[in-house]
């Protein structure tokens, strides 16, 4: 059997890197930058002015005092004007451009209009360039203002705006059919025997993919009948880049997956990770070098193995950086099971000295997954360092 590290490290040597596509900007929030984007012009592209006030030569407080003459208003968005006399000021809005002649502001706080003339308060202290962002500061044109495998939020947004940017090159979004199978799975909305049972699993797959926008999903239920199976699970693959599969993958009479999976051609890679919820995880590469992922079916299990191998998978095909590592400190004792890799969920709280605790909220068995509403995510307890004792520090992985 697979250990937990060894596991992930065989999916990652193994994803395929995603198509690049190019999108108009209003497409491209949540999707991964697929190239360096630069500076259109320098950052900011002029002398701004940073507050409302007067933009004055800093020298002519020694020559004109700390009344000036009011020479203009200096708007944003409006050609600069220009102070041409000593002892001179012009009104300045946040944003402007800052007039020629002047290099310093002063804010309107510190200001009283006297007729055509503007004072200047006789305790406010003033430092020459104050008030005033200088152009190229940030950045210079040309210059790199965002990286490829940036994942694009809001301020990402708002550079590719500024670098004047119509459309952005970014990581085309796979394709992934998630199928549940089982004949006991009944869909939402239909009629339910007594000895049927929701489908659950493909929509839990779905909405970890669209919270985390890593693709778009199309769900699948099949039966457990073996040439049902290999029919629409040949279809699928062929019509998306990427299965996840739920269900089927365990050694009973009417687990037909990775047989089926077998007859298509899906080379094994692993088939169970020494691990509990999620034991007898499967995953293999098809010869079109499509990534084929079987998860177990009882939910815990589903949600678990979403979280800890797939996730993180499609993740690095798109040009992501892996999750941040994050460590939390037990809040409770665990029973450890014997010689396995142990994956608890947990709530999160946080102490006044800033440790991040985890209280352990076990599932019943790998089937009860209403007890996982409400938690953050689960820790991971090595099987060979763990000891499930309070206090220990283990790693998070966050739903």
């Amino acid at each position: 059997m697979t250990e937990v590290a060894e596991a992930e490290a065989l999916i990652l040597a193994r994803m395929p890197n995603a198509p690049i596509v190019r999108e108009p900007l209003a497409r491209c929030a949540g999707r991964v930058l697929a190239e360096d984007v630069t500076a259109e012009r320098d950052q900011p592209p002029f002398d701004r002015v940073t507050m409302d006030g007067i933009a004055i030569a800093y020298a002519d407080l020694s020559a004109a005092g700390r009344r000036f003459a009011l020479a203009g208003t200096q708007a944003a968005g409006a050609e600069p004007l220009t102070r041409r006399n000593a002892g001179e000021c012009i009104e300045v809005m946040t944003g402007a451009m800052l007039p020629r002649g002047c290099d310093t502001v002063v804010p309107v706080e510190r200001l009283a209009r006297r007729g055509g003339e503007i004072e200047i308060a006789a305790d406010a202290e003033i430092v020459a360039g104050q008030f005033i962002h200088r152009q190229g500061s940030d950045r210079a044109a040309g210059s790199v203002v965002l990286e490829r495998g940036l994942r694009i939020g809001a301020p990402e947004m708002a550079v590719l705006a500024s670098a004047g940017r119509a459309e952005a090159a970014v990581a085309a979004l796979p394709r992934i059919a998630v199928v549940s199978t089982g004949d006991e799975l009944v869909d939402v909305g239909e009629p339910i025997a007594p000895h049927q049972i929701r489908s659950c699993n493909d929509r839990a797959i779905e909405a970890a993919i669209d919270r985390n926008a890593l693709g778009t999903v199309t769900r699948a239920k099949l039966p457990d009948d073996e040439r049902v199976l290999l029919d629409e699970i040949s279809r699928l693959h062929a019509e998306h880049d990427m299965l996840i599969l739920s269900g089927g993958v365990s050694m009973g009479q009417f687990d037909f997956v990775p047989a089926v999976l077998e007859r298509l051609g899906v080379e094994l890679v692993f088939h169970k990770i020494e691990q509990r919820p999620g034991r007898p995880m499967w995953f293999g590469m098809s010869r079109d070098g499509k990534p084929v992922f079987a998860l177990p079916g009882n939910p815990v299990s589903t949600l678990v193995c979403t979280t800890r191998y797939v996730l993180p998978a499609i993740r690095a095909s798109m040009g992501l950086a892996p999750y941040p590592i994050e460590y939390a400190v037990l809040g409770a004792d665990v029973a450890m099971p014997p010689r396995l890799s142990y994956f608890v969920p947990v709530v999160l709280t946080s102490r006044a000295d800033g440790v991040l605790v985890a209280a352990p909220k076990p599932t019943n068995t790998s089937g009860d997954f209403i007890t996982l509403a409400g938690t953050d995510g689960f820790v991971e307890l090595p099987r060979a360092s763990a000891t499930g004792a309070a206090g220990e520090v283990a790693r998070l992985f966050r739903w």
